[in-house]
């Protein structure tokens, strides 16, 4: 199936958890951060919901079938050695219009690797089975996904990170000066960070959908 992964570059993130960096105050009054080499985990903005229609190629209000939605999403990730392991696990919470017997629906999703915010490294498509009970019109599953990067991609040259840590103090030329700001550097850190990223494998359709709703 295709759907929308190829151009992740161009969707907005919202992360839900896995950050890489945290913010620490340090003995000197200045804000630290500290990176972490696990990927942050997030869902691509527009394909964290899904939306079934009968009959398939109508686009009413009264005509949506199944609806559903990627939540609560929770993140272990083994940091120690040369592969970073990081295992997701969301549930899956979706409505149906009529509650008239028992019903499955499958529903495809992907779990993409990505490095710098635009090339995707790895990919799988999966999917999740929801059970409606007869007289229920809510139903929820569990879906998980998983991503490994190695260690080495994953590590800020020394020569980078030296460059990005060393104290400045009040009155150097470059106290006020963001390191980022050095294309070199800021290049070294994108190719450096990865992000887990999870949606429903959406159909082109779909994904209009959901962005012009």
């Amino acid at each position: 199936m295709r759907h929308a992964t190829t151009s992740l570059a161009a969707l907005a993130l919202v992360l839900v958890g896995g950050c890489q960096r945290n913010l620490e105050i340090d003995s000197s009054g200045g804000v630290s951060t500290v990176r972490s080499a696990c990927p942050a985990v997030g869902i691509p903005a527009g394909t964290g919901d899904i939306t079934l229609f009968n009959p398939e190629n109508s686009r009413t209000a009264d005509a949506i079938d199944v609806t559903a939605s990627i939540t609560n999403l929770r993140t272990q990730c083994g940091d120690q050695g040369d592969q970073i392991v990081s295992r997701t696990t969301f549930d899956v919470q979706a409505q149906r219009r009529d509650n008239r017997g028992a019903r499955q629906v499958v529903l495809p999703y992907y779990a993409s690797v990505v490095q710098g915010g635009t090339s995707v490294v790895a990919k799988r498509v999966s999917r999740v089975t929801l059970s409606f009970a007869d007289g229920q019109y809510r139903a929820t599953a569990q879906g998980e996904a998983s991503g490994v990067v190695s260690r080495a991609a994953a590590t800020i040259p020394a020569e980078i990170e030296a460059q990005i840590t060393r104290r400045r103090r009040p009155g150097d030329a470059d106290a006020a000066v963001d390191p980022l700001a050095d294309p070199t550097v800021r290049q070294a850190v994108a190719r450096a960070s990865f992000e887990l990223l999870v949606g429903f494998a959406l159909t082109p359709e779909q994904l209009r959908y959901n962005v012009t709703r």
